[in-house]
């Protein structure tokens, strides 16, 4: 891997692919992945999200896939899908942060935390978002649907090497969920088949440059389900993820949890 500035320089700013899922699906390491393959070729840039720790950041500076200032952290401080589709600030700030100081790069890619099925980011912080299931959730989990898994501009059924130790047909889970996307693209991988992988690094490429020649649209997949965060009764706070954000998620800006928590940091 070169991690070298010499790529010819892009007339866009950066693609922002956000990457989601349930917790343990494989999102860091369709990133590391993305960023092995690719970082000859393209600049690229990371930004985690994890509620209390930097972790995946730094799993992903000890992999060695790109250099190491180029992998930062959000600790959004709260349920991961705040911080990508409630109040974007945080990492919208991580972001930008991270365009200024090393200009230009050509993708940003940014992990959500781990999260449920209703899981999506806000078109105000990203271009386009892949949506991450593995075969470990089992195989019915692509036909139960929600907003990640229908309208994710790419779902990924990951981990597909596993298939037979979790008793999973893979076919039939690529064609639940492509039912359930009403088509819409369905990749079936396992970062220890080249071939897969060199799919999605060819689907990335197809979006980068649909970005640059500004044929891209940021769509907004729709807002997650109504529901519950329950510690304890006395602090009991019922979230409309869509109620509130907007399409574009920033009028969430400056919100604070019901104690009066403001929405994490960003680790540089």
């Amino acid at each position: 891997m070169s991690g070298s500035n010499d790529h010819a320089p892009s007339t866009a700013r950066a693609l922002r692919l956000g990457v989601a899922g349930p917790v343990g699906t494989g999102k860091s390491s369709l990133i590391a992945t993305l960023c092995r393959n690719l970082a000859d070729e393209m600049r690229l840039g990371v930004i985690t999200n994890d509620i209390y720790t930097d972790e995946d950041a730094r799993l992903l500076r000890s992999a060695g896939v790109l250099p190491e200032e180029r992998i930062r952290a959000v600790e959004t401080g709260a349920c991961p899908h705040t911080a990508i589709r409630d109040d974007i600030t945080m990492n919208l700030i991580a972001i930008e942060d991270l365009e200024r100081d090393f200009a230009p790069l050509d993708v940003v890619l940014v992990e959500s935390g781990g999260d449920n099925l209703t899981a999506t980011f806000s078109p105000g912080l990203v271009d386009a978002q892949i949506f991450v299931l593995d075969v470990a959730g089992g195989g019915d989990v692509a036909r139960k649907g929600g907003p990640g898994i229908a309208r994710a501009d790419l779902l990924v059924v990951n981990k597909t090497d596993l298939a037979p130790y979790v008793d999973v047909d893979v076919d039939q889970m690529v064609a639940d969920a492509t039912a359930a996307r009403n088509g819409a693209p369905v990749l079936a991988m396992s970062r220890k088949d080249q071939g897969t992988v060199d799919r999605l690094c060819a689907w990335t490429r197809w979006l980068h440059e649909e970005h640059v020649r500004g044929r891209h649209t940021p769509t907004d997949p729709g807002p997650m389900a109504p529901h519950f965060h329950a510690p304890g009764e006395a602090d009991r706070l019922f979230h409309d993820h869509g109620a509130s954000g907007g399409a574009g998620g920033r009028s969430g800006a400056g919100q604070t949890d019901e104690g009066g928590r403001g929405q994490g940091r960003h680790v540089r």
